[in-house]
Formats: C-alpha cells, structure tokens, sequence
C-alpha cells in the first residue's frame, strides 16, 4: 500500500475512535482487512470513507462506523461461532474472521457470493465457510449436520418487526444477535441476549438504515457484478448527498 493509502487507511480508524468505537481488537481487525478490495473501481477512491458505497446489485458495503459497532456489539470471542445472514461483498464477513473462530455466512445473490468467495480465498480466510440460500431460514442442515446453535448471529439486512424466528432458534442460551428491525426510514440496530430457550432481553444501539431482509434466493438478471461500474457511480452521487446532509442515519449493508 503506498503512503497516502495508508494514511487514508489510520485516518479513518482514528475517526473511528473518536465517534465512539473502543474495542481495540475490532479496530485492529477493521485496519489489516483491506477495504479498497471489496469495493468496485469506480468507488476505490471512496473506500476509506467512512460511508456506504455501492457493490452491485441494488447492494452495498456498510459504512466502517456500522461494521465496528455491529462488531463490537457481538462482543466475540476467538472461540465462537458466527452465523452471518447476508455476505455482500464479504467485507464484514472477513472482519468477523479475524475475531471468532469460525463463520456461516448466508447470501442470496449468486454473483456477490462468487466475488466474496474469491476475496477469501484472496485473504487466505480458512475458516469461513458462505453459501447461496435463504438467509431468513437460518443455516440449513447439511449431508446431515446441523452447525447451531451459534455463539453469536449477525443480520445485515432489516427484518420487518422483529427477527425471524428460524434465526433466534439457532441462536445457543447465552448468545447474541446483531440485527437491524423495523420498515424503511424507521429501523433501528437491536442487540438481542437470549437468557433462556424462549426469553430474550433487547437493547437498542442507534438508528440505521439498511436494505430489508427478503426470503429466497435473488433471481440472476442483467450485467455481471464487474460490470456496475454505471449503477456504482450513479449510487455513489446519492451516497455522496447523503453523506453531505450529515447521516443523519448510519448507513448498512446488503
């Protein structure tokens, strides 16, 4: 990386810090995953801002300010296991990585699995396994092996009213649940603590905006994912006048 690169790169871990984000082994995590390579080249510029950027797909990559608070809520240890429901361009995937010992991660777009794949191959990820499904069903039971109960769920999309249940179920007693709840221009960041099989305890952390949670996988139309340069810079203009009225909302993911 040349040198004003990595000035871009401390000081938007420095900006980090000063909105609030403390816990050091997320920051670390955040600062050796190299951004700029999960973002397209039309938004490369871009991808060490503290915004959302466009990754295809109607989809984006989370502002860093979510990543690390999505994060530091999960509150991870390098013993659990992480289910993640919507892998994107895999950026918060590789975060969870760095801090847990292994994650199920979710997608429902074939094409943003396939580029997320390659980045972890890239980044030499071993212990993230992803795949194409339904992520409002949970993980699914596979050639007979069932992975929940999980340490800790992550959700980058916003359900509706409340998680679904198929998540909560595969949430372990004593585990958590990051996940953004409520319609379009009303959501707010949950943190759900299962006490027991059927009680929770719920906090809410801020105000966000992310895309719904939807059932199915997507149906495949229209250019490759390398080839939204035109649709990346049409939403990185909005990005941008958002950014400028002041996020008033933080701004999420896939």
């Amino acid at each position: 990386m040349n040198t004003q690169g990595l000035n871009k790169r401390i000081r938007l871990i420095m900006e980090l810090r000063n909105k609030g984000v403390i816990d050091t082994k997320v920051l670390s995590a955040m600062e050796r995953v190299p951004r700029d390579e999960f973002v397209p080249a039309a938004v490369k510029d871009q991808a060490w801002e503290d915004m959302a950027l466009p990754i295809g797909r109607g989809q984006t990559i989370s502002q860093p300010f979510i990543v690390a608070s999505m994060t530091a809520a999960l509150d991870l240890s390098d013993r659990d296991k992480v289910l993640e429901i919507g892998t994107g361009c895999g950026y918060q995937t590789a975060i969870l990585a760095r801090l847990c010992r292994r994650v199920y991660s979710i997608e429902r777009h074939k094409i943003l699995l396939a580029r997320a794949e390659q980045m972890f191959e890239s980044l030499k990820l071993r212990n993230v396994t992803a795949i194409a499904g339904d992520g409002m069903k949970g993980w699914p039971t596979m050639h007979g092996i069932d992975q929940a109960p999980f340490d800790k769920i992550i959700c980058t999309a916003a359900a509706r009213e409340k998680p679904p249940q198929a998540l909560l179920s595969q949430l372990r007693v004593g585990g958590v649940m990051v996940i953004p709840v409520g319609p379009s221009g009303d959501q707010m960041l949950k943190r759900y603590h299962k006490d027991t099989v059927e009680s929770y305890s719920v906090r809410n952390l801020m105000p966000v905006r992310f895309v719904p949670l939807l059932p199915d996988i997507a149906s495949e139309s229209g250019a490759p994912v390398d080839d939204d340069d035109a649709e990346s810079e049409r939403a990185l203009r909005s990005t941008a006048e958002y950014g400028k009225a002041g996020r008033i909302l933080a701004e999420g993911v896939s």
